[in-house]
């Protein structure tokens, strides 16, 4: 094998990681600037910002809820019933502690992984 054909060999093998790599640049990027210019320009209560707001809370509910619903990995070894009872206790936690994100999810995790450890995990 000639020099060209292994340097042309090589360049074959990388060529996917090249294109995953700049698909997955152009997929997030353009956003990411379109949204820095557009920042600017657009009101925290505008209609649009409202709708945006909307389907990234929908995002973040329809994740969550299949994480207690159908759960994959260590997750799926818990009961539902602890998995519902630590969701609710996060929630909770986080109404009760003014909307802090943190402490919802701290408490959430507490319950989870007490409750883990109490069932003998």
């Amino acid at each position: 094998m000639t020099a060209e054909t292994m340097s042309a060999a090589a360049i074959a093998g990388f060529w996917p990681y090249v294109m995953i790599v700049v698909a997955g640049w152009l997929a997030t990027d353009i956003w990411r600037w379109l949204g820095v210019l557009a920042a600017g320009r657009l009101r925290e209560d505008s209609e649009l910002l409202v709708f945006v707001r909307a389907i990234a809370t929908a995002l973040v509910a329809g994740v969550i809820a299949r994480l207690i619903l159908f759960p994959t990995g260590a997750l799926e070894a818990t009961p539902m019933a602890l998995r519902v009872a630590a969701a609710a206790t996060g929630f909770a936690a986080f109404l009760l502690l003014r909307q802090q994100v943190i402490l919802g999810v701290l408490a959430a995790e507490v319950v989870l992984i007490g409750g883990w450890l109490l069932l003998g995990a």
